[in-house]
């Protein structure tokens, strides 16, 4: 009980402390109102300098941009009656001198004495086949060849005073057989004619002195030829046989020769295409060797412009990034059927350290006879449907001063760009200040101070 009457008393003192703040706070209330509209009155005193100093300054910024334009850089426009394009054309380097080496004859394959990247000189053994089969016939006709030689000499000589002693000492003793003979030949037919001997016996008396006197004619014949000498006709056939024989060797000592495979040039040996052991065809590749100094680029070029090039001319040729100065040797005189193009020979100068297949560029001026002019590309200002304009001064009509100009835009047509310029054609007119940086800055009809 005594609770509940504490509770109501707290509550009480409550509502009266309530009471006592909304009056306080309504009081206050109105004091705070009388002080607001205190100040509004003065507010238009405090806001009209304000405003006041804000279109000061306005009107002073205005006044600057009028008074201060944009300066802006130019040059003088110069009408060109022709510009030059640079046009590059590329090729390859290749060797001087190529070649796929190989015998001219069968035979079996003994030895390749070099390998892929080998650098070899003129004259130096490449590759052999066997020879043995050739060495034998070698010897063979060496044989003959002497026999023949001797032969040559003895005719040469002619016959030997022993020879013709001993054809005279034949002849005198056939003679004296052949004197019996008839003797006997004789005495047979006496006998025959008195019945001694038989017919038989007396044709065999016959006939013996006939075939001694055939002995002698002809051993007189041998003696004559002795003591005449040798004939002409021999010594000239013993010479063609001995001549028939020395040109055997000959052909058999190229045949031997060509069984070795010899460098023909200075270069480096590119490819090895067979081994030891294999039995090659004539004509067949045994190794490829390429000139290792002399190199020279290939490159096609259209009709018109190797019309201009000039046997004997110096030309720059890119390789690998680097530039050098190459001189025309040649002017394939065929076009190139895929290409259609004349086929331009470079040689290349012996400081070109590169390898056989590498890029060659070439490049060429091509002058076009057209009226431009250069123009910076930052001059350049892009319009409408992909076209070009730039901008130029003109002078202010409405200005005093003579240092402003006004901006006006000429229409342009890209012809040519290279680096960090354009060749253009348009509007533009000679002796014009062309406007060459800060383009995005500016309108036409903007004044600008040069």
């Amino acid at each position: 009980m005594e609770h509940k009457q504490h509770v109501e008393y707290q509550l009480s003192e409550y509502k009266l402390f309530g009471y006592e703040a909304m009056v306080s706070s309504t009081s206050k209330s109105r004091v705070s109102h009388q002080r607001i509209w205190q100040w509004l009155w003065l507010l238009p005193l405090l806001v009209a300098p304000v405003l006041w100093l804000g279109r000061f300054r306005s009107e002073s910024a205005m006044a600057d941009e009028v008074v201060t334009p944009l300066p802006v850089q130019t040059q003088v426009l110069e009408l060109a009656n022709e510009y030059q394009v640079e046009r590059t054309y590329t090729g390859e380097v290749v060797a001087q001198r190529s070649s796929d080496l190989g015998f001219e004859q069968s035979g079996t394959l003994v030895d390749v004495l070099v390998d892929e990247g080998d650098t070899v000189v003129a004259g130096a053994a490449l590759a052999r086949l066997d020879t043995s089969s050739l060495q034998a016939q070698r010897q063979q006709l060496e044989a003959q060849l002497r026999q023949a030689q001797a032969r040559f000499q003895e005719l040469q000589r002619g016959p030997r005073q022993q020879d013709i002693a001993a054809a005279a000492a034949a002849v005198q003793d056939l003679q004296a057989q052949l004197n019996l003979a008839h003797l006997q030949q004789v005495r047979r037919e006496e006998l025959y004619v008195q019945g001694a001997i038989s017919l038989e016996e007396r044709d065999q008396a016959a006939f013996g002195a006939e075939a001694l006197a055939s002995r002698l004619n002809q051993a007189k014949s041998q003696l004559d030829e002795l003591n005449a000498g040798t004939r002409v006709e021999q010594v000239s056939a013993q010479d063609a046989q001995v001549e028939q024989i020395e040109a055997s060797l000959k052909q058999l000592d190229i045949s031997i020769t060509k069984s070795v495979i010899y460098a023909p040039f200075n270069g480096q040996v590119s490819l090895r295409l067979i081994d030891e052991g294999v039995v090659v065809n004539p004509g067949q590749p045994i190794v490829r060797l390429v000139e290792d100094r002399a190199l020279e680029a290939r490159i096609g070029v259209p009709t018109p412009m190797a019309n201009r090039m000039a046997m004997g001319s110096v030309q720059p040729i890119e390789l690998n990034g680097q530039l050098f100065k190459g001189q025309v040797t040649a002017l394939l005189p065929e076009l190139d059927e895929a290409s259609q193009t004349v086929t331009v020979v470079i040689a290349l100068p012996p400081e070109v350290q590169t390898t056989v297949g590498t890029i060659a560029r070439l490049k060429l001026q091509d002058q076009q006879d057209e009226k431009g002019y250069w123009l910076p590309i930052s001059a350049l200002v892009a319009g409408e449907r992909g076209l070009w304009s730039a901008y130029v001064l003109a002078e202010a009509a409405s200005e005093t001063d003579q240092s402003l100009y006004e901006v006006r835009r000429r229409e342009v047509e890209i012809l040519y760009t290279e680096s960090d310029r354009a060749f253009v054609r348009g509007l533009l007119q000679p002796g014009e200040k062309l406007i060459t940086s800060g383009t995005h800055r500016l309108v036409p009809g903007q004044l600008v101070q040069n």
